[in-house]
């Protein structure tokens, strides 16, 4: 089994490992020489990495490199805004003689999918709102085989195979929760909300078995998935004939749940449904930031500046192990 040399890595610290590359450019820099610009990765996390100035010669060998591959790099890390990167000597795609298991390099939630598929499946099936559970249901279904292996989002929070899976799990957990101390919430209506917030990020984002993605479809980056999601839940509530109201409160919670223009919202929710599907999908969405910056920390240190949470320096307990 492979080190988890992501997460280990120190400024100054010298590595000859093998790493996944998630992306990959040639760029030119301000000296106007050009540079190799890539976010490389195992299973423990990522990091940003540069190979500076590349030769004529060395373009050749590298041009080809693309999302996907396994490479062998020898690299110093190095520090940049409070950020750890790698600055790389020499990188090579991996040859026959190289001896590699895809596993090691790959993200993925810690829960295995098909328990967490049946956890959620198993909510919808249960609710007494025959509409509800006949829209969450039939979506669950047909894009069961999809959400086994997709992530939540190409780069931040959740962003790992069944990534989308395991975020849905939590809001609905912690939902549980919420509506048990909030008694005016319609129960059926948060969890349902939950279910189907990010179902159009299966359309969305391009990913592939791994939980790895390309990018981003040309509708999802025409309309995101909040606008795809309305779109999916008109066309198929029409075809079950679920009530108008109804269904336009699901449509407003998934165009809402973003909260702000500048996220995508062109609506503020407009209930307190829709308003604690928000609440819920910022927890989450943080509480994973968090642990995956705090587990890439010593005990008793600051961890490098997370980006998703206003570039905050987090501390990790003496205590925590």
């Amino acid at each position: 089994m492979k080190e988890l040399f992501i997460s280990m890595l120190k400024t100054d610290d010298e590595i000859q490992e093998y790493f996944i590359v998630k992306s990959v450019a040639i760029k030119v820099g301000a000296n106007n020489k050009q540079y190799l610009d890539l976010l490389l990765g195992d299973s423990s996390g990522e990091a940003p990495s540069k190979k500076w100035d590349i030769s004529d010669g060395e373009l050749s060998a590298i041009k080809d490199i693309k999302d996907g591959d396994i490479v062998k790099v020898k690299a110093i890390v190095t520090s940049w805004n409070g950020q750890k990167q790698m600055k790389i000597g020499r990188i090579r795609v991996i040859n026959e003689q190289d001896e590699i298991n895809y596993i090691d390099f790959i993200k993925a939630a810690p829960e295995d999918p098909k328990e967490m598929y049946d956890y959620i499946y198993g909510k919808a099936s249960g609710f007494v709102d025959k509409d509800l559970n006949a829209l969450c249901t039939k979506l669950l279904t047909d894009n069961k085989e999809k959400l086994m292996y997709y992530p939540a989002a190409q780069k931040n929070h959740h962003a790992q195979k069944s990534g989308l899976l395991y975020h849905v799990k939590r809001m609905l957990m912690t939902g549980e929760f919420v509506c048990q101390v909030y008694t005016n919430l319609n129960h059926e209506l948060v969890m349902a909300g939950v279910i189907l917030h990010d179902i159009e990020k299966l359309n969305e984002i391009e990913a592939d078995e791994l939980g790895m993605s390309s990018g981003y479809s040309f509708e999802g980056q025409m309309l995101g998935h909040l606008i795809q999601g309305v779109k999916l839940i008109d066309r198929v509530a029409a075809e079950i004939n679920i009530p108008r109201e109804k269904t336009i409160m699901i449509e407003h919670m998934i165009l809402s749940h973003h909260y702000e223009p500048e996220f995508g919202s062109p609506k503020k929710p407009l209930f307190p449904e829709a308003e604690i599907l928000h609440y819920l999908d910022m927890i989450d969405a943080r509480m994973f930031d968090m642990q995956a910056a705090l587990d890439a920390t010593e005990p008793g240190e600051f961890s490098d500046r997370v980006w998703t949470l206003e570039n905050r320096k987090l501390y990790k307990s003496s205590n925590q192990e």
